[in-house]
């Protein structure tokens, strides 16, 4: 077994695990909690991933530029994701319909606190263990990202089949996952620290990140990608929610959609398994921009399909939506990743990942979810109120058509401004 080989192998480890972690609940979270009676806070159970991201990747980032080697840093990242999932996990199912939400939204928040920066940090050890060992990043890395992919797909269809979706036990399959890379981490490539020569206050903290603003393609690269950022969330918040509503009204209740609907959206993922490995070829024809671009009009379309789709006839529209899926989070979200890690110095690489993480899993999806929960409460949450004893189910979908159409509208304005604004010649 060659060497590259080897490193190859251990990086697909590392990500099936890594989206593994997230899979066990990203999508179907939204349905626990509304059977609790937290259909109203979904979007903080969201949108805390993203607070978390303003301040926690760049911290550990940095720690991990200076002081203790990415890899392990990856690994006790880990260790404390996972022990706090399963307490999550744990009180749920003790405190099943009376769980408070203080305690739950607290013991989540603190394994998210720890898990989100582990994003940044595992494509700083894939870059870094590739190139150590003279691989191409854009050609060698996306076969090996696919398959964090299909770990996050296998623990959806995990929860589904094993009847987790509306319930903690979800919890408990995402922290004992963690648990397992926390161990596995430490047998990654070793990555390299930045000892030794003299560094400003700047430098030393990691903050020389936040130079790139000062380049003006950069800088706007970095502002659109937190606007793209809003959009992230929001239909892992509530597609889960928006399928299971249709669950009240009789056409549709008995529809695979609604019955399974964890993995209906897992078609998003799978999606992504195909997208990933187009990157490289478009990125070299296209270029940033136009695959930034090609991103930005996905998201339009995959908000305005589940607009106007359904669990039954309408649910080729679904399913369209789950495809579109792969090139509006893999065109970006991957890309871009590549894009950060070829425009900046190799003493501030990790950094700058924590940066693009702080735009789009942080700012972004803050303002995005907690903005998304905002318009469902107000045109799907406050229309399910008893008239005569009865909610009036048809009216609520009719709000959750109206949402999608506002979240695409959306998309739509931050594509032609990102059109507009974004100077980037690419040459072949």
């Amino acid at each position: 077994m060659g060497k590259p080989f080897k490193i190859k192998l251990q990086l697909i480890v590392m990500n099936f695990l890594q989206f593994a972690v997230w899979g066990a609940y990203l999508t179907s979270q939204g349905r626990y909690l509304g059977s609790i009676g937290f259909e109203e806070r979904i979007g903080w159970f969201y949108s805390v991933q993203g607070i978390v991201s303003i301040f926690m990747p760049s911290i550990i980032c940095i720690m991990a530029d200076k002081w203790i080697q990415a890899q392990k840093m990856l690994g006790i990242c880990h260790f404390i994701a996972g022990a706090a999932m399963i307490a999550t996990g744990y009180y749920g199912y003790v405190s099943g319909d009376a769980a408070q939400f203080s305690i739950l939204f607290s013991l989540y928040t603190l394994s998210v606190a720890f898990y989100m920066p582990t994003l940044s940090l595992s494509y700083s050890v894939a870059y870094s263990g590739l190139e150590k060992n003279g691989m191409d990043t854009i050609k060698d890395f996306p076969p090996i990202r696919v398959w964090g992919t299909v770990g996050f797909i296998c623990t959806m269809w995990t929860v589904d089949l094993l009847g987790f979706q509306a319930n903690s036990s979800q919890y408990f399959v995402s922290g004992a996952l963690g648990l397992v890379l926390g161990f596995y981490a430490f047998s990654l490539p070793s990555c390299e620290i930045k000892r030794g020569e003299k560094r400003t206050f700047a430098e030393q903290m990691g903050l020389k990140a936040f130079s790139l603003f000062k380049d003006r393609r950069m800088a706007i690269f970095f502002i659109f990608s937190m606007l793209l950022g809003v959009a992230l969330q929001i239909t892992n918040s509530f597609a889960n929610p928006f399928l299971g509503d249709f669950e009240n009204i009789p056409q549709f209740a008995q529809t695979f959609g609604v019955k399974h609907s964890n993995m209906l959206i897992s078609l998003s993922q799978i999606s992504e398994t195909l997208c990933i490995l187009l990157i490289p070829f478009c990125l070299r024809k296209w270029g940033i921009k136009r695959v930034m671009l090609i991103a930005m009009f996905a998201w339009v379309l995959r908000f305005a399909l589940f607009a106007i789709g359904d669990p039954g006839t309408g649910v080729w529209m679904i399913i369209l939506s789950m495809i579109v899926y792969g090139v509006a989070f893999d065109f970006f979200n991957i890309s871009g990743s590549l894009f950060v890690n070829q425009n900046t110095d190799a003493s501030i690489k990790n950094s700058a990942q924590g940066l693009f993480t702080l735009m789009t899993n942080g700012i972004g999806a803050a303002v995005g979810t907690i903005s998304a929960q905002w318009v469902v409460n107000k045109l799907v949450n406050s229309r399910k109120v008893l008239v005569d004893g009865v909610v009036n189910w048809s009216d609520v979908m009719k709000g959750w058509t109206e949402a999608w159409w506002v979240f695409a509208f959306y998309a739509l304005a931050v594509a032609i401004l990102f059109a507009l604004l974004f100077r980037y010649k690419h040459q072949n």
